[in-house]
């Protein structure tokens, strides 16, 4: 195996852990809310704190990666956020679980970002789309598992117990990231020469575009799109890790036994979504270009996931709606490693911090989807709330017709 298929294995295990965190939370949530007495209201500012923490952190932690280094912040932004995990089991009302999952959403702030920074020095522009098809894959996969593992435990021995495994778990990668991982190709022992050589040849092709001031960056049509964009997709996504589990039991009457094997069915398909995504926009770049080539396959998927969302909220048949529900996150999944290949193709040398702003767009406007959820499920039930998701997100496949992969953006601080 190939140096960088190993760090990109690596990424991808972290890319399990971050998410196996966050959706067990969302997966403890009904005996959570009936164990403290939190009301949806409540619920959906709980949520809503960890995605604001979030979105207001992610770009500096993008920016001091930049500067420092993937690896130097990872390590901190997995140790913090594993601690605050540990620190979920013991909350005890909903103040305390506000403020926990808050600090919680600061340490995951900027784990993505990094990554991308890492897999921009590690991975030539050809085969970025593949390699964040493989972290965005295993990140549902991730999901995918979390049912089936956080389910059992919290079935056994109480809600609590999830958060205190989970939160070792991450501590263990940290351990091995710290001795393990080199910050640049040129620093790794064990690489090829004939690796070493062609990572770096296409690096520096990859790293053309002249310097232009910061105040520029803030102009770029392209880079405000791309935030809108994925704005959409982070308001629809968002719901899927957050509400999905409260909305089968509570709005489809679906069981907590039943909820282990729909919600990993659900992340699983949203897994084989990310890698065809990655897959197959690399090989439409190479034969459309990356304007086009990033282009068609989440214009596609946005539309069809919108589609289905909104029929899925329409119909009163429990059974087509989970499967419209999970197929419309199938295909709206085909997004994250295409957009996250397109925040690496137009930031260049600044793949942090352009990315980061792409992610902060996104939970900033996934928060307030996020907490208001929680009061239309109050006034009008849990499937109007659907539908509006349905029509966001067919926004955002037609954003990406404005999109271009090819402008590449990069500035002085």
């Amino acid at each position: 195996m190939k140096k960088r298929h190993q760090v990109l294995l690596v990424l991808a295990i972290l890319s399990v852990i971050t998410f196996l965190d966050r959706i067990a939370f969302s997966t403890a949530g009904e005996r959570i809310t009936k164990e403290l007495g939190l009301s949806p209201v409540q619920w959906g500012w709980i949520l809503g704190s960890f995605t604001l923490a979030y979105a207001l952190f992610e770009v500096p932690t993008g920016l001091l990666g930049d500067k420092i280094g993937a690896k130097s912040v990872l390590i901190r932004v997995v140790l913090w956020w594993s601690f605050f995990t540990v620190l979920t089991g013991f909350s005890t009302g909903f103040v305390m679980l506000l403020g926990i999952r808050f600090l919680f959403g600061i340490g995951e702030a900027g784990a993505y970002p990094n990554i991308a920074i890492a897999l921009a020095k590690w991975f030539p522009a050809n085969e970025r789309g593949q390699a964040q098809a493989i972290i965005w894959g295993a990140s549902r996969l991730g999901a995918g598992l979390t049912p089936l593992v956080v389910i059992p435990i919290q079935q056994r021995y109480g809600w609590e117990a999830s958060f205190y495994v989970l939160g070792f778990v991450g501590v263990i990668w940290v351990i091995f990231w710290y001795f393990w991982h080199k910050e640049d190709p040129t620093q790794a022992k064990d690489i090829s020469k004939s690796e070493l050589d062609e990572i770096l040849a296409k690096r520096q092709l990859d790293n053309h575009a002249d310097k232009v001031p910061f105040r520029k960056f803030l102009k770029s049509k392209n880079l405000w799109f791309l935030m809108g964009m994925y704005a959409c997709y982070a308001t629809g996504i968002y719901f899927f890790q957050t509400w999905l589990p409260k909305y089968l039991q509570q709005g489809r009457g679906v069981s907590e036994d039943q909820l282990k094997y729909i919600s990993s069915i659900a992340f699983l398909l949203a897994a084989f979504g990310c890698f065809m995504g990655g897959f197959i926009s690399d090989i439409l770049v190479k034969k459309y270009g990356k304007k086009w080539g990033r282009r068609i396959v989440p214009m596609t998927g946005m539309g069809i996931s919108g589609i289905f969302l909104i029929i899925s909220a329409l119909t009163v048949n429990n059974t087509v709606a989970i499967v419209l529900l999970s197929l419309g996150m199938a295909f709206m999944d085909v997004t994250a490693p295409v957009a996250w290949a397109v925040s690496m193709d137009i930031g260049g040398n600044r793949s942090g911090s352009i990315s980061g702003a792409m992610n902060s767009a996104g939970l900033l406007v996934a928060y307030l989807n996020t907490v208001s959820f929680g009061y239309l499920v109050t006034n009008f039930g849990y499937n109007f709330p659907v539908l509006l998701l349905g029509v966001i997100v067919i926004i955002g496949a037609f954003l990406w017709l404005k999109i271009n992969a090819e402008e590449t953006i990069e500035y002085r601080l």
